[in-house]
């Protein structure tokens, strides 16, 4: 199938190209710095009986995005209720399991049916990878499995699980632990996993003293302010950011919590000077200007939109020039498109046959690729004007998933087996 793009969709895909980065390996959740962007050719199209390079079945469902390391793939993966936490090691070019790393964890902790265990992705500097197992643990292995470290950071209880990825930025792993009992943002020294700063994240818990459920599962991501590099972080009631060095707040912005609940699963979606957040629930939207000291609340804000109920929103979304573009996790499968000045939406297009969109929106060369739970990918324009339909990839499998991009394969993980989609 030939497609041809429009000259303002061509532009406005240059025009994010030096936020992406070559796609040979995909190190963390959603790639480099966690925006979706990346460069390179790849598949447009595929089916369970196109394009499809191998396809490895997996021992149980799992919502956690596998990473592309050297040759290898990597995924986290519960079995048996949660007793067994695994990471587990695949051949790229064959799908070939090389080695698989077990941790017995007999406590109970608290999950949903729909987020089973070990839901974190993991994360790689390319030579050493770290997986967090929720209340079983942090684990640092290098690439052919040797345990290096691991780390107790306390147990976790909340009705709908964890699923915060870590990251690994310079010498130092930092990663959202929670929600629950306990919830901190925490950085790690990458080569010991001694602590290097905790910072509270306040309350704790499932929910807050108002009776509203209270979380997040956002994955943090680094930006630069003022020469300074910042952890951003979409927490519970706000959006902070912290010094990378001591882990201090340096600024934030309230605006996540509604008349229902202080929730957020989505991770923040930035450009240079603009950050844009959706709470979760139905949870508020809004927009803010990146920097400063303290609450910048007032002076920061662009907007704020607050509804009766947004569409429920898991994945996340991502940021073309003056552009947002969501998929929604509600029943209808929606996808929208927002102007980032005022939030106002541009376009709506309801993709029912997908079902609710879990997986986190991905850009490539002027495309867009997001996976619904049914496990069907739709590949759309990044069309500001409209919806652009380019491709519907159905595997025939359910999914909550985040495909991963690496050297021209699309690699996917389902609810039943982890596929690589090559031309």
């Amino acid at each position: 199938m030939i497609r041809s793009f429009s000259p303002f969709v061509l532009i406005l895909a240059l025009s994010v190209g030096a936020a992406g980065t070559k796609a040979d390996d995909w190190l963390r959740f959603r790639g480099p710095n966690g925006q979706g962007q990346v460069e390179g050719k790849f598949p447009l199209e595929w089916s369970a009986d196109k394009n499809i390079k191998w396809r490895t079945p997996l021992p149980a469902p799992g919502n956690s995005s596998p990473i592309v390391v050297k040759g290898k793939v990597f995924v986290t993966q519960g079995t048996d209720q949660g007793k067994q936490r695994h990471l587990i090691c695949f051949d790229r070019t064959n799908g070939k399991e090389l080695w698989r790393r077990t941790i017995d964890f007999n406590k109970v902790e608290d999950t949903h049916k729909t987020n089973p265990y070990c839901s974190a992705s993991p994360t790689s500097d390319g030579e050493r990878v770290v997986c967090w197992h929720g209340s079983a643990g942090t684990f640092c292995y290098d690439l052919n499995g040797e345990l290096q470290w691991s780390r107790d950071l306390g147990t976790f209880h909340h009705i709908w699980g964890e699923a915060s990825s870590p990251i690994i930025h310079g010498d130092r792993v930092y990663q959202i632990c929670g929600p629950g009992e306990r919830t901190f943002v925490i950085a790690l020294d990458k080569k010991t996993g001694e602590t290097v700063w905790e910072s509270p994240i306040e309350p704790d818990g499932s929910a807050s003293d108002k009776g509203r459920y209270v979380g997040t599962w956002a994955t943090p991501l680094v930006i630069t302010q003022d020469g300074k590099e910042q952890l951003l972080c979409a927490l519970h009631k706000r959006v902070v950011a912290y010094d990378i060095d001591s882990g201090k707040e340096v600024w934030s912005t309230t605006g996540i919590s509604s008349s229902r609940s202080d929730l957020v699963y989505t991770s923040p979606l930035v450009t240079d000077k603009v950050g844009v957040v959706f709470g979760g629930y139905g949870g508020p939207m809004f927009a803010f200007r990146l920097g400063g000291m303290g609450d910048v609340t007032e002076v920061n804000r662009m907007w704020h939109i607050e509804k009766e109920w947004h569409p429920q929103r898991i994945g996340s979304g991502v940021i073309l020039g003056d552009k947002v573009f969501m998929a929604n996790a509600d029943n209808s499968g929606s996808i929208q498109c927002f102007n980032i000045e005022n939030g106002e939406v541009v376009w709506e297009e309801r993709r029912t046959s997908s079902g609710p969109h879990w997986g986190a929106m991905l850009h490539n060369d002027g495309k867009l690729y997001v996976q619904g739970q049914n496990g069907k990918v739709h590949v759309f324009a990044a069309n500001p004007e409209k919806f652009e339909l380019l491709a519907d990839n159905d595997l025939g499998e359910t999914s909550n998933s985040t495909p991963a991009f690496s050297d021209g394969d699309i690699f996917i993980r389902t609810h039943e087996a982890l596929y690589c989609v090559s031309e």
